[in-house]
C-alpha cells in the first residue's frame, strides 16, 4: 500500500504514511483495497445508483478483529468512516467520498439453533441468508420485504415486515448485539450488559458503534403462507381504499395486507391489456393456520371485481423474494415517507390524483399496514419512536435516467407535501433520502434527547455520523 490521503471528519484532509497502512493491512483477517485496485469499485457501489461516491479506502472486514481494528485507526487518524453492511440506504450512507469505509458484506453468517429458537447473524447477512437459515428449521424473523436488504440497517432502524402485525418488529425480537464502539472496544449489549445502549440500538440506527452480530428469537412459521396479490383497475382505487380502511379495522393481527398504486408490471398473472396501465394493487400475508387465513381473508378477496386474484399458499421464502423483481439495483430511487394514524378521505383523494402524474412507469405508491404487535412493546422500552403509527406511506419514485432526476424528486416531494396535513409527523428512519437531515428529530421523536446522551457516551467525537446522525449531547 502507498501513502494515502483521506477525508478527515472537520473536512480537511489527512496524510496516511505506509507504516501506518501497512500495519493495519498486515493485521486485518480481510483486507484493504484504495481506487483502483480489484474489489475496490464493487466495494463502492450500493443499491441506490443516485449515489456515486469514492471513498479513500476501503478496510473488506472479515471477523470481529478487523472491525475493531479499522474502527480504531478511524478513531486515531480522525477520518470521515462509513460503514456498510447490505449497502441498501436509500440515503447511501454506507459509503463517503475521500474517507474510510469499513464493508462488512463479508460477515454474513447465520447459526440456528432449532430447539432453543434462536438465531445468531453477523451485520453483514441480507434478509435472505437469514430467511433461509430459519425457514430450514421452519422458523423466521420479522424482516423487511426486499430479500437484498441488509440485516444491519434493517433492524437498527426498527425493522417491519409481513411478521410484525403478528410478531412486532425486528427490534422486538432482538435478545443481544455484539458491537464495537469507537474507542475500538467490543460490548455486549443486551438487558443485562449495557442495557442503555442495548435501548439505544434498537431504533437508534447506527449511531452508536458498529453491530458485529445480532441475536435474535425465532418464531414458528412456514414453511408455506397463505399470500398474494389482488389486483384492480385503478379507477376503483378510491372506493376500495375506503372499503380496505373499514376491513384493515376489523383483521387479526396474523393478516398483513400494503396497497400498492403504480403502473402495471409485465407480470405473467395479468392480461397483457393491463400492462403500463395504473392499477391497485393489495399485497396480503397470512402468518398462521391456512383455513383461518382463508376465512381472514374473504372479506378482501370478495372487494371490487380484480383484474387478477394470485393468493394461494406460497413457500415463505418464495414470498419474501417476490418483491425483488422490481427493486433490483442499479436504478435512481428516491423516497419520502410519512406516518398515518388512519387513512383519511383526504389523503385517498391526493394519492389517486397523484398516481395519474407517475413520473416513470417504475414509480409507485405504497401503504403498510401497521398496528398489531408492532404496538405491545411498551414504547419506552425501544428506541423505536412510533409505534403508535397504523400506517406507513413511502413515496417510491425510481427511475433510470439522470435526466429525470428534477422532475421525479419534485413529484414526490409534492406529493409528500401535499399528504403532510394527514400525517403524524414521525417518519421510519429507514426511509429517508440524503436531503432529510431535518427530519432527524422527527424519526427518532421522544427518544432523541435520551439517544444524544447515549452518543455522548459511547461516541463523543461523532465518529459515526454517516448516518441520520444524532448529535452528543453537551
Amino acid at each position: 500500500m502507498t501513502t494515502l490521503t483521506l477525508k478527515t471528519l472537520d473536512g480537511g484532509q489527512r496524510t496516511i504514511g505506509n507504516g501506518a497502512l501497512d500495519a493495519l493491512g498486515r493485521d486485518l483477517d480481510g483486507r484493504a483495497t484504495t481506487p483502483g485496485e480489484a474489489g475496490y469499485d464493487d466495494a463502492r457501489t450500493v443499491w441506490n445508483a443516485m449515489i456515486d461516491r469514492r471513498p479513500g479506502a476501503i478496510v473488506h472486514c472479515r471477523s470481529k478483529a478487523d472491525v475493531e481494528r479499522a474502527l480504531a485507526f478511524a478513531a486515531e487518524h480522525k477520518l470521515l468512516t462509513a460503514i456498510k453492511g447490505g449497502g441498501h440506504n436509500i440515503a447511501g450512507n454506507a459509503v463517503c467520498d475521500g474517507g474510510l469505509v469499513l464493508d462488512l458484506s463479508a460477515m454474513k453468517t447465520v447459526t440456528v439453533d432449532a430447539e432453543a429458537k434462536t438465531a445468531r447473524v453477523e451485520a453483514g447477512a441480507q434478509l435472505a441468508d437469514v430467511d433461509a437459515a430459519t425457514q430450514a428449521h421452519g422458523l423466521a424473523l420479522p424482516l423487511g420485504i426486499n430479500s437484498t436488504t441488509g440485516i444491519a440497517g434493517l433492524t437498527l432502524g426498527g425493522g417491519y415486515g409481513w411478521l410484525s402485525r403478528k410478531f412486532g418488529l425486528t427490534i422486538d425480537s432482538l435478545e443481544g448485539a455484539d458491537i464495537v464502539t469507537p474507542d475500538g472496544r467490543s460490548r455486549r449489549a443486551s438487558a443485562a450488559e449495557n442495557p442503555e445502549l442495548f435501548w439505544a440500538i434498537r431504533g437508534g440506527g447506527g449511531n452508536f458503534g458498529v453491530v458485529t452480530s445480532f441475536d435474535f428469537r425465532l418464531h414458528s412459521v412456514g414453511p408455506e403462507v397463505l399470500s398474494g396479490l389482488v389486483v384492480h383497475p385503478f379507477a376503483e382505487s378510491g372506493r376500495l381504499l375506503r372499503e380496505f380502511r373499514r376491513l384493515a379495522a376489523e383483521m387479526p393481527d396474523e393478516l398483513t395486507v400494503w396497497s400498492a398504486m403504480r403502473q402495471a408490471p409485465p407480470l405473467p398473472f395479468l392480461p397483457e391489456e393491463w400492462h403500463g396501465k395504473e392499477i391497485l394493487i393489495f399485497a396480503a400475508c397470512y402468518a398462521g393456520d391456512m383455513a383461518e387465513g382463508e376465512k381472514a381473508l374473504a372479506p378482501l378477496r370478495a372487494l371490487g371485481k380484480p383484474i387478477a386474484d394470485v393468493i394461494s399458499p406460497h413457500p415463505y421464502v418464495g414470498w419474501q423474494q417476490g418483491f425483488d423483481p422490481m427493486l433490483t439495483p442499479g436504478a435512481r430511487n428516491y423516497w419520502k415517507s410519512h406516518n398515518f394514524a388512519q387513512i383519511e378521505d383526504g389523503l385517498i383523494d391526493v394519492l389517486t390524483e397523484a398516481v395519474g402524474r407517475l413520473p416513470t412507469p417504475e414509480c409507485e405508491i405504497f401503504i403498510a399496514q401497521l398496528g398489531g404487535a408492532t404496538k405491545s412493546t411498551d414504547p419506552a422500552a425501544t428506541a423505536f419512536a412510533h409505534r403508535g403509527a397504523n400506517y406507513l406511506m413511502n413515496v417510491h419514485t425510481r427511475w433510470r435516467d439522470a435526466a429525470d432526476d428534477t422532475r421525479c424528486i419534485a413529484w414526490a416531494r409534492e406529493l409528500f407535501d401535499r399528504t403532510s396535513r394527514f400525517a403524524t409527523g414521525g417518519v421510519y428512519v429507514n426511509f429517508m433520502p440524503e436531503d432529510e437531515t431535518g427530519r432527524v428529530k422527527s424519526a427518532f421523536g421522544a427518544s432523541y434527547d435520551r439517544l444524544a446522551r447515549v452518543k455522548a457516551e459511547v461516541d463523543p467525537g461523532n465518529l459515526l455520523r454517516m448516518n441520520m446522525n444524532i448529535r452528543p449531547a453537551a
